[in-house]
């Protein structure tokens, strides 16, 4: 349920200024309204929507500051996830990271922003999930969300090719078990959505 209002938030199905009502949000979600508050307030956290108590709540606009420190602290959860894994890296896990990348571009060349949001999110948790460090996704998953609604605009946009070939470069690091140049590489991306938003 809190993923499926999270995606609907990132995608821009509920859109930034938007009013959430707890009752029309738990009527949607077929749920009952204890639990699209729990989920309010786990996306408050994540910075997706403004909570006024006894007020309203409704959908943060993006903010480049909030971009900015996100981006900072996701590039270096990246990196260190990266360093982490880098010596349990498996020939599968390359290839799920290639896969993942092909779709991406796929994705790109059909004009699916959504899509290629998908196939980058599984590119890069190869290296979270094979890192297994409980508080890099617990960062992750905080700070992440504020960044994919920042991804969905520059994946429509020429910027995406650049995401491709940073991806191929981190590939090809990880393939040959360098550890301080992949991890440079990955804190990158996230610092180049920065920079070119």
């Amino acid at each position: 349920m809190l993923h499926r209002l999270r995606g609907a938030i990132i995608d821009g199905t509920i859109a930034p200024g938007e009013q959430l009502r707890d009752a029309e949000v738990a009527a949607w979600l077929g749920v009952s309204r204890t639990p699209v508050r729990e989920a309010l307030l786990e996306l408050s956290r994540s910075g997706l929507v403004s909570a006024l108590p006894g007020r309203s709540t409704v959908v943060t606009r993006i903010d480049d500051a909030d971009v900015r420190n996100a981006a900072a602290v996701v590039a270096a959860m990246h990196r260190v996830a990266v360093i982490e894994a880098m010596a349990r890296f498996t020939d599968a896990d390359l290839e799920r990271m290639r896969i993942a990348n092909a779709d991406f571009v796929a994705a790109h060349a059909a004009a699916d922003a959504v899509a290629a949001l998908a196939a980058d999110d599984r590119f890069h948790a190869v290296a979270v999930d094979r890192a297994d460090n409980t508080a890099v996704r617990t960062v992750l998953a905080l700070h992440s969300p504020v960044l994919q609604r920042a991804e969905l605009l520059r994946f429509g946009s020429h910027d995406a090719e650049a995401s491709a070939a940073r991806h191929e470069e981190l590939i090809r690091h990880c393939a040959a078990r360098d550890a301080a140049a992949a991890a440079a590489v990955a804190e990158r991306i996230w610092l180049d959505l920065v920079e070119t938003a």
